[in-house]
């Protein structure tokens, strides 16, 4: 309703309310001399129609005299500039207001102004939530309640990546959970990939978490007298075995089980962390088998992310750097294995490196919020890399260090500074490739 409108509706003394730039006041006429031209409903109030017509009363008062609506005043359009760029106006005064920007210049450089303005305050946020939202969230809430349970530290990040990955699954339609992934890794120096569909992803969760599960006394979500142990074999076996395409319906038993992994780890009080985790051929601790599995969690959830084109963030700066750092633990574990496969160079040094003891080193620096710098022992995994020892150099970013690891990126195509012993440098590039695995 405009402000005219309101006038006739309210009649009262324009001498005494007028505000000063405003027309005055329609006073509105007698119900029975105003008749609606059929725009609006039998009993408007008067003046309600912008088409509305005066009958002039007595004899002869057949013609019709139009009521013309009363023009805006340049102080009252002004005035209404910052609904309109809200779009806050009635139709009447955004055509007014619309009309009056054709001829004024003044008023249009200020309505091109406020539209700007009203442009930042509506800035179209992703739907993807910062990853370190929840974090921070459950950090605020514990600071003014700590839980009587708390979650260990080094069960965090993976409680973060199952719930995120979680999130990222709660509105897919059947299209979605039937879309091709196809996961890559390296064995050996060799590319290896496998067909599957998002719902076969969170299948292969599901197996390979099992182990953790068995580890912490929790049933086996495989259930065979026959089970295999290593995580590849597991997860052939889960799909396999299962009669019909997964489903949608993969992920219920998939959550539930990553509740109760964090669950069972909380009530053991963080002691469990040294608990061996056994994955076939190796063993982890079970702080850093849950590590494994949270930087699992988010390469599939980005595998998962890429086949349905959705953009997807990744994980907290200090998740990623645990995450990083259990990577670099492992590297010489993985370059002495390349050696006894001989696949890497021999150690150039004349005797063993007492265990312990520094040796040759490489310095693994990793650029970025998850980042930091680590010394590689390049000739035995029981030496300690060091600094003085320093005979290469090798610089990436922390997320493509990681696509690396997970074996998405291949060593002859990471991007990475390199300064030193080429031959090393080659060596560990291909170790961190080869802790990929499906």
């Amino acid at each position: 309703m405009t402000g005219a409108d309101r006038h006739a509706e309210d009649p009262f003394d324009p001498d005494e309310h007028q505000l000063p730039g405003r027309p005055p006041p329609r006073i509105p006429l007698p119900r029975a001399a105003v008749e609606d031209d059929g725009a609006y409903p039998a009993g408007a109030p008067a003046g309600s129609g912008a088409d509305a017509t005066v009958r002039q009363e007595g004899e002869g008062g057949d013609g019709a005299v139009p009521v013309p609506p009363t023009p805006l005043e340049h102080p009252v359009l002004k005035s209404l500039l910052g609904a309109w760029a809200l779009a806050a106006c009635s139709l009447e005064e955004a055509e007014a207001v619309e009309e009056h920007l054709g001829g004024c210049g003044p008023c249009a450089d200020e309505a091109r102004r406020l539209r700007e303005a009203v442009g930042l305050l509506q800035r179209p946020e992703p739907l993807d939530l910062d990853p370190g939202l929840r974090t921070r969230v459950l950090a605020s809430c514990l600071e003014r309640r700590p839980p009587r349970i708390p979650v260990p530290g080094w069960a965090l990040p993976y409680d973060a990546e199952a719930a995120r990955l979680d999130a990222l699954l709660q509105d897919f339609g059947d299209s979605e959970w039937h879309a091709p992934v196809r996961l890559r890794w390296f064995e050996g120096e060799r590319k290896e990939s496998r067909r599957t569909t998002v719902a076969g992803v969170i299948a292969h969760l599901h197996a390979v978490d099992g182990l953790v599960a068995v580890a912490l006394g929790l049933d086996d979500p495989l259930r065979g007298e026959e089970t295999p142990c290593g995580p590849v074999e597991r997860t052939e076996f889960a799909w396999r075995t299962s009669r019909f395409p997964h489903t949608r319906t993969v992920r219920g038993p998939w959550r539930a089980q990553a509740h109760d992994i964090v669950r069972t780890a909380s009530f053991t009080g963080g002691s469990a962390g040294g608990l061996g985790v056994s994955y076939g051929d190796f063993t982890l601790p079970l702080r850093d088998a849950l590590l494994d599995r949270a930087f699992e969690c988010w390469v599939h959830a980005d595998d998962i992310a890429q086949a349905v084109d959705y953009p997807y963030d990744p994980p907290a700066p200090r998740h990623l750097r645990a995450m990083i750092e259990l990577a670099a633990r492992l590297l010489p574990g993985a370059l002495a294995e390349r050696r006894r496969a001989g696949l890497a160079a021999p150690g150039r040094t004349r005797h063993l490196v007492p265990a312990g003891h520094p040796g040759r080193s490489l310095r693994l620096e990793i650029e970025g919020l998850g980042g930091g710098e680590w010394f590689i022992p390049l000739d035995s995994p029981a030496a300690v890399g060091s600094a003085e020892h320093e005979v290469a150099h090798v610089a990436l970013d922390d997320v493509e260090f990681c696509q690396l690891a997970a074996g998405h990126i291949a060593p002859e195509d990471a991007a990475a500074g390199q300064v030193g012993d080429r031959e090393a440098i080659r060596d560990v590039l291909f170790a961190a490739a080869a802790l990929s695995r499906m």
